[in-house]
């Protein structure tokens, strides 16, 4: 049978004929912080060790990066209109705006046009994922910013979240998983 475009491209795993290993991983992750399977999990279950480290490495980049939970949010949604991560943006999109990201500003990052963030710190992040993703590289006066603003610790942290959850965009984007109606929030 061939694939239709837009379908998940995975077999689902059925818990009942998963493996230890799946199973395991299953376990941890609807008993963890997330409570729930949505986004790149049931991909990454192919792999029960990938899963369990990618979980884990997302536990902490979602919930203890030491950045605010609007900031973390700004950063995902940057990275998913980056990678054009219609899922990730589905899931992101809704908690951001409920930390108290500007709406407006949000819309503009799915466009992949410029904000103009009221705080420093959200259009700091907007820069930083921006030049990043741009050039590879982050210029010497955005990093000393960046590490001014935000500490040694959480500058890193933030790399470690945007490659997190670029892995995540990655992995929706190829194995076509999509969230809620399954629109895409993005052109072509």
């Amino acid at each position: 049978m061939e694939q239709k475009a837009g379908e998940p491209r995975l077999p689902v795993v059925d818990v009942a004929t998963a493996s230890q290993e799946q199973k395991r991983v299953l376990d941890d992750i609807l008993n963890g912080p997330r409570g729930n399977l949505a986004g790149p999990f049931l991909s990454w279950i192919h792999s029960p060790e990938l899963a369990q480290h990618a979980q884990k490495l997302g536990a902490f980049c979602r919930y203890h990066t030491k950045l605010s939970l609007r900031l973390s949010e700004l950063a995902i949604l940057c990275t998913a209109s980056k990678w054009r991560a219609q899922a990730e943006w589905q899931i992101h999109y809704p908690i951001g705006i409920d930390a108290g990201l500007d709406e407006r500003n949000i819309e503009l990052v799915r466009l992949g046009k410029e904000p103009k963030f009221a705080l420093r710190e959200e259009q700091l992040i907007w820069e930083l994922v921006e030049e990043l993703y741009e050039t590879k590289r982050v210029s010497e006066p955005l990093y000393k910013e960046a590490e001014q603003y935000f500490g040694i610790e959480v500058l890193v942290n933030l790399v470690g979240l945007l490659g997190y959850y670029a892995l995540v965009a990655m992995t929706l984007n190829v194995f076509q998983v999509r969230h809620g109606d399954g629109q895409l929030p993005f052109e072509g």
